[in-house]
């Protein structure tokens, strides 16, 4: 409960002083898991506002149709971390240019999903003409993200290339962590294996202590998983206990460093703490019920999820609660 106070009152802040139009907007962890593998549209994106909020100095929140959108802006130029669906692109390097007029540098996806990287192409052509850097594929953003991600856009592994060359990674990396010094600070890139799918990232700037965390960490939903690239129920928890460890709070728990979740509300590590909790709880739970030789239509119907249903859960739409259960009794079935 303080938690929401202290961020109703930030928010009022803000909105006093005339800095940012506000709309909560509870956009759904995952579209849909089939149409995201397959980098299908949802209907209705062109027609989605995209809303700022300024989270520090030079580090901005976007939200709207898919996945949330980060912008670090200074001297150097602009660089955004994931892109939402391809319909968004428009709307988003409008909202790029309300903030800053410099050439949008690097794009960063923390994964592979469409409404992370829908945009990559239009947003990486928004840097050409404007003193961007070069790559391999010509003068425009250059756009990071771990290999695997550029293994499956690419069909290398998985499926036949679900996307054009042109919103490929043009930058990848194969170890835990890529760093680079960008607009006056360190930022950092860690792989986070095997969670929300094995190609995911978490993006820390750490002279504007903000987190980017992708669908890692969400407040829409239950985790999504993605089993068939990769994802595990483990994983998502390594990769909650890894944000926890690089967020301190500044008083009485609350506040400190900024974290910018794949879907949802700002949030900071009291939120991420709670999370992860529940989470942890949620797969003990269900491991329990699998050494106990429970089928899988008996851990359904044991409801290992209930009393956090309220928060979290659904029936309908297009990540159900039966769709996570499942999801994790797979997971712990084949792998502990």
């Amino acid at each position: 409960m303080q938690s929401m106070i202290r961020r109703a009152s930030q928010l009022g802040r803000l909105v006093r002083a005339g800095m940012v139009t506000v709309v909560v907007l509870e956009m759904s962890a995952f579209a849909a898991v089939q149409s995201l593998n397959q980098g299908t549209q949802n209907p209705g994106v062109e027609d989605a506002e995209i809303h700022i909020l300024p989270i520090r100095e030079n580090v901005y929140m976007l939200v709207g149709a898919g996945g949330n959108v980060t912008l670090q802006i200074g001297d150097d130029g602009v660089l955004v971390v994931d892109t939402q669906f391809p319909g968004s692109s428009g709307k988003i390097l409008e909202a790029i240019r309300r903030v800053s007029d410099k050439p949008i540098r690097y794009i960063i996806n923390t994964h592979i999903h469409a409404d992370h990287t829908g945009g990559n192409e239009s947003i990486a052509q928004g840097g050409a003409g404007r003193g961007g850097v070069t790559d391999f594929l010509g003068d425009g953003a250059r756009v990071i993200a771990h290999e695997n991600v550029y293994h499956r856009m690419s069909g290398l592994i998985g499926e036949e290339a679900p996307t054009v060359v042109a919103a490929w990674p043009t930058t990848t990396f194969i170890d835990e962590e890529m760093d680079f010094f960008f607009n006056g600070e360190a930022i950092q890139v860690f792989h986070q294996p095997a969670g929300h799918t094995d190609g995911d990232s978490i993006v820390f700037f750490r002279r504007s202590d903000v987190v980017s965390t992708g669908d890692i960490f969400v407040t829409t939903s239950y985790p999504v998983i993605d089993v068939q690239r990769g994802g595990h129920i483990n994983g998502i928890i390594d990769g909650l206990n890894h944000i926890l460890a690089l967020t301190v709070p500044e008083e009485k728990q609350e506040g400190g460093t900024m974290v910018i979740p794949g879907h949802g509300r700002l949030c900071d590590e009291a939120d991420v703490f709670e999370y992860r909790n529940m989470v942890t709880i949620i797969r003990d739970r269900i491991r329990d019920m699998i050494q106990k030789g429970m089928t899988l239509e008996q851990v359904k119907a044991a409801r290992p999820t209930v009393d956090y249903d309220v928060l979290y859960g659904t029936d309908t739409g297009s990540w159900t609660t039966e769709m996570f259960v499942e999801a994790v009794y797979q997971n712990l079935s084949s792998r502990p």
